[in-house]
This record gives structure tokens, C-alpha cells and sequence, in this order.
């Protein structure tokens, strides 16, 4: 059962920062291993790719079986059923339309002095997309991070995926597909990592990796940035739902569960003004939990992280609201927008009753991966702008130069950088 907490409860405040501080992640410390691991691909390429695929993934292959062969992939996405496929370019291209409106422009002036000034954006190269492996995967985590990319106008997407004893989903080669992945390899773990970071004989090194993975791929990724890009290191999933008592406790339950059933690290907290309503809602997630095939997973979610906390009323839980800052926001109230402006703090928001948080985890255009572990409180959720690159312009005439470039030689000269100096002087004098 999740605790109660009453924002009106002398000990609120105790027991609030006990459960912002439970300690989710996974606190294996695997950073020796990585670091020999990525040495090891540095040092030997494919064959130490091969080598440690064989040993992690129980899968021995020739380095000609690396990548996936086009027919391969026609042959996973025959295995799909016609509904999949149609559901998955549904999701597939809200993603790319939603992506497409946040694409930048580029910008240029001239300003009083002379000084001609800008900036434009160009995409990153290739980028390198971490999909975890066998049965268990996500095919709308593929589209997610890939479509951004593509959007963004990178050239090459190069995904890795495991393939435990073999075993793939077929769906996750037919969204690959879809958004436009160029190269898809068989092989995880901190060795594909590397692989992507690096290169091999086979693998061209990419300029940026995205993705989630269990903690050995998030070790590596932390190992590998400066080689490469990130995107973040994501932490167990969350939601934070704020209801009144005019809603079904049955939604609200099924939308604290969407979350619980991810992960037994997941958290999930309902905020209500309605204490009556707060306990049709526990009753209801233990109704449902005894219904769901993931019912281990949940419920260890749901006991151990999880929290009602009720408010007198609902503008009283804002600052509780904003110190959460969680991954998933779902306003169930009758004016969410109203509500909208105080909240400074949140990876997505789900404005109503009618929206549940899983509708942002598949078909509704923005995109899924999003900051977890109160980091919305100054990140964002991946988007276009994570494959993009701002690049300054400067340009100056003589006019121009001899108009600002006295104060700059006077800074530099306060520095002690003669040369800095002498750069912009030589060219003042005449």
C-alpha cells in the first residue's frame, strides 16, 4: 500500500522529504568493468565486439551478421500484424509532425556599430540510438528517439540492439524502419556503446548517443561523453496526478498504475483536495492490481515508492507540485489551464481528464523521453533541439572593427593577452 501523507499533518514536511529522497536507481557500481570493456573495443574492434557479444548475449556471430540485412528486416516486419503496423505509422507520423514544428530558423543583422550578426543551425551527423533487447522492448522508444534525429536532419541513425540468444522483437526492426534508421547492428551492452563511440573495422563512430539502457549502458554512456554526445541518463519512471473528487477513481488507479507497472523502482503519487476520493482511488489500485499480468512489478512499485498526499485545497499543493517536478504531470481537474502558469516544474503536463499519461507514451506527437529524478527542474524531455547545434556569425567591416574594436583591445590589454590585443590593433592602424 502507498503511503498517505497530509500536506496539514505537522510531520508533512519529514515525510515528504523522506519520500523525495527514497533512493530508486540502481546503485550496482559497474565502472571498472565499462572502463575495461570500452578499452577493450578501442583496442581490438569487431573482434572484441564479437567476443563479448558472444559471452553477454549468448550469440556467436561472424562479423558479416553484425547488421541486420535488408531482407531480415523485411522478414521481422512480415511477422507483424497489419493493425501494428498501421498503429505504428499512426504514431509515427504525429512524432514527426509534432518534431517538425520545433525546428528552428536561422537568424542574421546588422547592428548600430556596423557589426553584421547571427546564427544557424545545422544538425549532427549520425547519431547512435541504444534500444534495449529481446522480447521485452519498446518500439515507441525507437520512434522517439529516432524521428527527432531524422527531423533534425541528421544522415546517418545507427541503432544497436541485443539480441539475447537471438531473440528480437520484430515491431522494434519495423519502427527502426519507419523513422528512418540507415543501420541496424545486433549487439548491446557497454561493448555497443563503445562500438558506437569509437568505431570498429565495421562501425563507423557516431557523434552522438541516445537511448536508455539497464546500468551497465548507462556507466558507459557517462564514460564515452566528451567522445560523443548524450542525451541523459534516465531514472525509474514517475507520474505525479493531481485530481479532484470529480473524477473515476478507476481512471485516475489505471493511470498510477501505467506507471508502476514499468518498473518495481517506478513512483507513483496522487495529489487530492478529496480525502473521500483518496480512498476510492487505493481501493481501486488494489482491485486492479490483482487484475494485471504485471502484477509483482506494480505492486513493489506502488508499496514501496508510492504516496497519496492530500491538500485542503488544490492551489495549496502547487509548491508540492513544483519540489516534485516529475517526468509525468496529469492535471485531472476541470480548468487545467488555469492552473497552468503557476507550475514551473514538470517533463510533460496532461491537461484534463480525458488524457491519460499513456497517450503521451505512444500517439500524441511529443516526444516520450523525458527528464525523470526531479530533473525537470532544469532540463526537457528530448526533442529536435538535441540534434541540433547553434553555430555564432560574426562579421565585421573596417568601419565596423573600427568601431568596437578599441574596447576590445582594451580588455585584452587588462588581461595581460598581448596578442589578443595586437590581432584587432594591427588591423586599426593604418
Amino acid at each position: 500500500m502507498a503511503r498517505r501523507l497530509d500536506i496539514q499533518d505537522q510531520d508533512f514536511e519529514v515525510a515528504f522529504q523522506d519520500l523525495m529522497s527514497l533512493k530508486r536507481e540502481t546503485s550496482v557500481d559497474v565502472n571498472a568493468t565499462v572502463a575495461q570493456i570500452i578499452q577493450d573495443v578501442r583496442d581490438n574492434g569487431d573482434a572484441s565486439v564479437l567476443s563479448l557479444t558472444k559471452k553477454f548475449d549468448k550469440l556467436d556471430l561472424a562479423v558479416d551478421q553484425l547488421a541486420f540485412s535488408p531482407a531480415e528486416i523485411a522478414a521481422a516486419k512480415g511477422k507483424c500484424s497489419a493493425q501494428e503496423l498501421s498503429a505504428l505509422k499512426v504514431a509515427a507520423d504525429r512524432i514527426r509532425v509534432y518534431h517538425e514544428k520545433q525546428i528552428p530558423t536561422d537568424k542574421s543583422w546588422i547592428d548600430e556599430q556596423g557589426v553584421s550578426l547571427g546564427w544557424r543551425w545545422t544538425a549532427v551527423e549520425a547519431v547512435g540510438l541504444y534500444v534495449p533487447g529481446g522480447l521485452a522492448t519498446y518500439p515507441s522508444s525507437v520512434l522517439m528517439n529516432a524521428i527527432p534525429a531524422q527531423v533534425a536532419g541528421a544522415q546517418r541513425l545507427v541503432m544497436v540492439v541485443p539480441t539475447p540468444n537471438g531473440i528480437i522483437n520484430p515491431l522494434v526492426l519495423a519502427a527502426a524502419e519507419l523513422a528512418g534508421v540507415t543501420e541496424i547492428y545486433r549487439i548491446g551492452g557497454a561493448q555497443a556503446v563503445a562500438a558506437l563511440a569509437y568505431g570498429t573495422e565495421t562501425i563507423a563512430p557516431v557523434d552522438k548517443i541516445v537511448g536508455p539502457g539497464n546500468a551497465y549502458v548507462a556507466a558507459a554512456k557517462k564514460q564515452v561523453f566528451g567522445q560523443v554526445g548524450i542525451d541523459s541518463i534516465a531514472g525509474p519512471s514517475e507520474i505525479l496526478v493531481v485530481a479532484d473528487g470529480d473524477n473515476r477513481a478507476d481512471w485516475i488507479a489505471a493511470d498510477l498504475l501505467s506507471q508502476a507497472e514499468h518498473d518495481p523502482s517506478a513512483q507513483s503519487i496522487l495529489i487530492t483536495d478529496d480525502p473521500a476520493f483518496a480512498d476510492k482511488v487505493a481501493q481501486e489500485v488494489e482491485t486492479q492490481l490483482t487484475a494485471s499480468p504485471r502484477e509483482d512489478i506494480a505492486r513493489a512499485a506502488w508499496g514501496d515508492n508510492s504516496a497519496i498526499i492530500t491538500t485542503p485545497t488544490l492551489e495549496a499543493a502547487l509548491p508540492v507540485i513544483n519540489r516534485l517536478a516529475a517526468e509525468h504531470l496529469e492535471l485531472a481537474i476541470a480548468e487545467p489551464e488555469a492552473m497552468l502558469p503557476k507550475i514551473r516544474h514538470a517533463g510533460a503536463i496532461f491537461l484534463g481528464r480525458h488524457t491519460p499519461e499513456a497517450i503521451g507514451d505512444y500517439v500524441a506527437g511529443p516526444d516520450h523521453v523525458l527528464p525523470t529524478s526531479r530533473a525537470a527542474r532544469y532540463t526537457s524531455g528530448l526533442s529536435v533541439m538535441d540534434f541540433l547545434k547553434r553555430t555564432s556569425l560574426i562579421g565585421c567591416t573596417p568601419e565596423a572593427l573600427a568601431n568596437i574594436g578599441p574596447a576590445a583591445v582594451t580588455l585584452a590589454e587588462s588581461e595581460g593577452l598581448h596578442s589578443h590585443a595586437e590581432s584587432i590593433s594591427i588591423r586599426l592602424r593604418k
